[in-house]
């Protein structure tokens, strides 16, 4: 078996070279072509010089070129980072320096927004454009620009990647933090490895399966959708989709036998007729991103009576912590199930101590698919990172488990409860959402005073984000202060950390220790969301 994660396609062209690998539109590659791609890639890296474990952006929606990046960024020994393509400039303008990252992957659309970004970014040196061609109107910029057949077009020139053991860095993942910019989240080699084949190994994923990816590639659970496949010699299928039903035409275009959505989605295509194909080929699905509505669980089993259900649970520190088993569905559809394999999974009391039948405590997540914390910020991966509490005293190391900051519960028969979160975080469309970032983007307004983002709950999308704002002191009475820090928030964020609703009044309360109080806006909105959709 492969220990670091682009050999799995390797492995894969190896033992089936001709069969099905990647397919976009029209296109497929078999694994020998997907090789091939990855390799040319890995050997233009090489060619710059790129370092052991640098940087490589990947600034995409789904596509081919996504994959040859990012997978060819591993096998040159350098370190892919998938950039969400919902992202703005305002978001990229932090995770590209932050990073350091040296090279990036993107469009000429993409790129002309980027220029001033780009601009601001000394360590970036090289950028690569998925055109044919560098057109002459591409952006005045300091770093070379290759086009991707140009980079990739060379002639094989035999360079020898750099060596790599399987805990060395390979992937960066950005995700949202409680406290305003995203955090970068490292994986190892193995975290990756050991999570394609923990995952593929309870869904019984095989090489005939064919998986659509419809979750993005930045997110841990969009990118297992590639590395389960192609750990098995399966097919992955590449995915933008604009409405729901695109995704059930996908399914019966493609034959495909494994789906993953986040629960949003999955109240959508509840709703759908799926022609008979559909149902016939899905052999599984799959939630993640948050807890599956129990009423949308029934509905979907009604809709799809052979297909199996998986519920998931997971966190990108850890990538996949719990499932529940088709066959528990019926049993007890509100459960998160127990640990996958490969790992174990605490409930840890507030004295450190695991936590009786039926005591809430927090979910620690002991295991191969701990990751290696938050890139460049040691005082937030000290809090989430600590010493596994079941760890003998007597070996002389910790072992580091990841501290979710989920509360959980678990049964007498050993299996878990999702409660709540510990922070404040927002839990919307299946992302997970900073309310410090949202307000500081409807401060940078300079239409309000003070400002409070909470997250309510919404029938479709779990949490919606609830904007309260007291205006600013330069704001005048004629000023439509909603419509505008709307505008502003549209502008600078992407639409998944846009307000629903944005409530103006005149002063915001606040707790014992001076600070906002979240907690009390959020009880007293409580049902605004609802109140709105009737």
């Amino acid at each position: 078996m492969p220990d670091l994660i682009h050999q799995c396609i390797a492995k894969s062209a190896q033992a089936s070279p001709h069969a099905p690998a990647l397919l976009f539109k029209d296109k497929c590659f078999s694994y020998a072509q997907l090789q091939h791609q990855v390799a040319r890639f890995a050997d233009g890296l090489l060619g710059l010089g790129i370092a052991p474990g640098e940087r490589v952006a990947v600034y995409l929606p789904k596509q081919p070129e996504a994959v040859f990046g990012m997978f060819g960024a591993a096998a040159a020994g350098g370190c892919f980072v998938p950039v969400n393509p919902l992202l703005k400039p305002r978001q990229l303008l932090h995770i590209l320096p932050h990073c350091n990252v040296r090279v990036l992957v993107t469009s000429i659309p993409r790129l002309e927004l980027l220029a001033d970004v780009v601009r601001a970014c000394p360590d970036l040196h090289t950028i690569i454009v998925v055109e044919d061609r560098v057109p002459d109107t591409a952006p005045d910029i300091p770093q070379k620009l290759f086009s991707f057949a140009e980079f990739c077009g060379a002639p094989d020139s035999g360079r020898t990647p750099h060596r790599r053991i399987d805990t060395d860095m390979t992937a960066i993942l950005y995700t949202s933090g409680s406290t305003g910019n995203p955090k970068g989240v490292v994986l190892s080699h193995r975290n990756m490895v050991a999570g394609a084949r923990s995952v593929a190994s309870y869904l019984n994923n095989v090489p005939d399966d064919r998986i659509l990816a419809v979750l993005p590639l930045s997110f841990d659970a969009g990118l297992s959708q590639l590395t389960t496949a192609f750990t098995v010699g399966a097919s992955a299928v590449l995915m933008d989709y604009l409405l729901p039903r695109d995704v059930v035409r996908a399914v019966a275009r493609y034959g495909i036998t494994g789906l993953a959505a986040v629960p949003p989605l999955w109240n959508q295509l509840k709703n759908l007729d799926w022609p008979p194909e559909t149902v016939a080929s899905l052999r599984y699905i799959t939630n993640t991103g948050g807890a599956m509505p129990v009423p949308t669980t029934l509905a979907l089993q009604q809709l799809l009576p052979q297909t199996l259900i998986y519920l998931m649970y997971g966190l990108t520190e850890s990538f996949r912590s719990t499932y529940l088993p088709p066959d528990q569905v019926s049993v007890r559809p509100e459960s998160i199930g127990k640990a996958i394999p490969n790992a174990d999974v605490l409930v840890i009391n507030e004295e450190g101590r695991e936590c009786a039948p039926n005591e809430p405590g927090e979910l620690v997540h002991r295991g191969a698919l701990v990751s290696l914390g938050y890139w460049n910020d040691p005082e937030k991966t000290a809090e989430r990172f600590k010493p596994c509490p079941t760890q003998p005293t007597e070996i002389p190391n910790p072992e580091l488990a990841v501290w979710s900051g989920d509360q959980v519960m678990r049964d007498e028969e050993g299996y878990l409860y999702f409660i709540s979160r510990k922070d404040e975080m927002i839990k919307t469309s299946g992302y997970r959402v900073s309310p410090t970032e949202v307000e500081e983007s409807a401060y940078a307004s300079g239409l309000v005073n003070a400002v409070a983002a909470v997250g309510l709950p919404h029938a479709s999308l779990g949490q919606a984000i609830l904007l309260i704002v007291t205006p600013g002191a330069e704001t005048t009475a004629s000023q439509d202060i909603e419509q505008e820090v709307m505008a502003h928030c549209r502008k600078e964020l992407p639409n998944f950390m846009v307000p629903s609703i944005i409530v103006v009044r005149s002063a915001l309360p606040l707790n014992q220790n001076g600070k906002i109080d979240r907690r009390l806006l959020a009880e007293e909105y409580r049902d605004i969301f609802q109140v709105a959709a009737t």
